[in-house]
């Protein structure tokens, strides 16, 4: 590919860039205090930036159980966090942290006893009392709406949810295409290999190595041509980043989590055996939103539309489709054009809905 003079200019910037500082992303994460710290979860509260005071029901982002609470904030300009924050919303994050030598991470009956529970009544408290907006990734949507099924009593506005796989047939129909049709190629591979596997880091690099062919061989070639794309170079970085900081992560709890849901494909039969008792996802009372990724292979978009039929129960339940893979459809550069927007009049609407009641103390700046 030849370049114009403006993209050697560009492609010169960003070598120098990287030779000095050794990346071209922003990786600082948005600022917080932390208002809940337990042995099970921590919760945060953003701080909004000087100027901005943030108002509405607050917005709880919640990760999934396998992966750090770090893929909402993945990088300045192309974070969900941050653009949450910049839009005035009171927002907060659950970040169940590291696994800790000694530590038992939580099954499912914890999440969705006291895991989210907890972290719903605390951000409650923390915004005077005002109802909580959920809003989940992956499996982290899964356990916000079975939250919000066995706990009617707790101060749930509404819930959204992205790439969140509710039929498990419709992914296991999808997984023996994948490597013909490529929907795991690039950054996103050794990513979900261990979120939904668990995997210590080097076993995952060595199956990068032995199968990954485009991301191993073909990347660096693609890199090299990308070197005046700074906004791409950083999107890469970033998603690398978030992947070195899988290995410290329960991965073996998510497994049996997985394996609880997706047994005898059970969520599409509406419900699930937890602690003793049946949780129906027909009793979520609150509005759903739920997004489902165009191109994502581990949560394919008739993995995610059976939520219409099952939360017969919510008041409203709203079905879009974004473009982006797993990750992509998250928090990858056309997310803010798309998964972000709908996300932003689903959030607007629930203002409406619960209206603009001033903090009961004053948010710090």
């Amino acid at each position: 590919m030849i370049l114009s003079p403006r993209g050697l200019r560009a492609a010169t910037s960003n070598l120098l860039q990287l030779a000095l500082y050794g990346h071209v992303a922003d990786l600082r994460p948005m600022p917080a205090e932390t208002i809940d710290d337990g042995p099970r979860r921590s919760v945060h509260r953003y701080r909004p930036p000087e100027g901005v005071v943030p108002a509405g029901p607050p917005v709880l982002l919640v990760p999934p159980p396998a992966a750090p609470a770090r893929c909402y904030d993945l990088r300045r300009g192309c974070s969900l966090a941050e653009h949450v924050v910049r839009a005035g919303r009171r927002s907060y994050l659950l970040d169940q942290g590291p696994a800790r030598c000694g530590d038992r991470a939580p099954g499912l009956d914890e999440w969705v006893g006291d895991v989210l529970p907890g972290a719903i009544r605390s951000v409650s408290r923390d915004a005077g009392g005002q109802p909580v907006q959920l809003v989940g990734w992956c499996l982290g949507g899964i356990l916000s709406l079975l939250a919000a099924a066995d706990g009617t009593g707790l101060p749930i506005a509404s819930v959204a949810v992205i790439a969140a796989p509710v039929d498990a047939d419709a992914v296991r129909r999808v997984a023996p295409l994948r490597s013909l049709l490529g929907l795991t190629r690039g950054a996103e591979a050794d990513l979900l290999g261990q979120m939904y596997g668990g995997l210590p880091r080097p076993v995952v690099k060595r199956a990068c190595q032995v199968t990954g062919i485009d991301k191993c061989i073909l990347r660096p070639g693609r890199m090299l041509t990308s070197l005046h794309d700074a906004d791409l170079l950083a999107q890469t970085e970033a998603v690398d980043h978030l992947t070195e900081t899988m290995s410290a992560y329960p991965g073996h709890a998510a497994r049996r989590i997985y394996r609880t849901l997706l047994r005898d494909n059970a969520l599409m039969r509406g419900a699930v055996q937890t602690g003793g008792r049946r949780v129906d996802l027909g009793r979520v009372a609150v509005p759903v939103l739920a997004i489902a990724g165009r191109g994502d292979a581990l949560a394919p978009v008739p993995a995610v539309l059976p939520l219409v039929r099952l939360l017969g129960g919510a008041p409203q339940v709203r079905f879009e489709i974004a473009s982006g893979g797993h990750l992509g459809v998250l928090t990858g550069r056309s997310a803010k054009a798309t998964t972000w927007r709908h996300l932003d009049r689903w959030l607007d609407e629930g203002i409406v809905r619960h209206g603009i009641r001033p903090h009961r103390s004053t948010v710090p700046v």
